[in-house]
């Protein structure tokens, strides 16, 4: 593929083997950009992300999250909170004009900033992977109380960022014809 950007969108993995080094302040920062970059319904961006990078914060992260027990071997990681009612007036205004509330939106909204963090890891030479916290309620208290997130942010996942053991993984082809349905279903 000559494309770089198609290239990088048909190539990234989930990568949940790291080698446990560091993730550089760089790098991050470059992730978090890429996170704040995605579109979200009526620009109401209703993000927040918590960067972790102690190993004991991550550890106990990885002791409550079934799904995250990468977590220690990962150089970082980045928790993506939603802030349903970050724009309250926005909503409102909306409501009043269409009769349709963004309220719920703002997991479509923190799931495109997810994938622009995964997409630019691969972009970096990084690995990452998507571990669920949303919609377990369970999942959503641990990670709160571990990290001090106020009751009305709701953390939507936590991507453990890292060097990857293994950076000549083929990429997965998901790619099927059958899924595709031309002006009807």
């Amino acid at each position: 593929m000559e494309n770089v950007a198609f290239n990088n969108i048909i190539t990234r993995r989930s990568i949940r083997d790291f080698t446990g080094e560091e993730v550089k302040k760089e790098d991050l920062m470059l992730l978090l950009k890429a996170g704040m970059s995605a579109p979200s319904a009526v620009n109401r961006q209703p993000w927040s992300f918590v960067v972790v990078e102690k190993k004991e914060t991550l550890e106990a992260l990885s002791a409550t999250l079934h799904y995250a027990k990468m977590l220690p071997k990962s150089g970082a990681a980045i928790v993506v909170c939603g802030m349903p009612d970050k724009t309250k007036i926005i909503d409102l205004a909306v409501k009043v004009i269409s009769g349709i509330s963004l309220g719920d939106y703002w997991i479509t909204d923190c799931s495109a900033a997810s994938e622009n963090i995964l997409l630019a890891a691969h972009a970096l030479g990084l690995g990452a992977v998507w571990t669920a916290v949303f919609p377990n309620k369970e999942s959503i208290e641990a990670v709160r109380k571990i990290l001090a997130i106020p009751d009305d942010v709701i953390p939507l996942n936590v991507i453990p960022v890292g060097v990857p053991v293994n950076l000549n993984v083929p990429p997965i082809d998901k790619f099927k014809e059958k899924n595709i349905h031309w002006e009807k279903w």
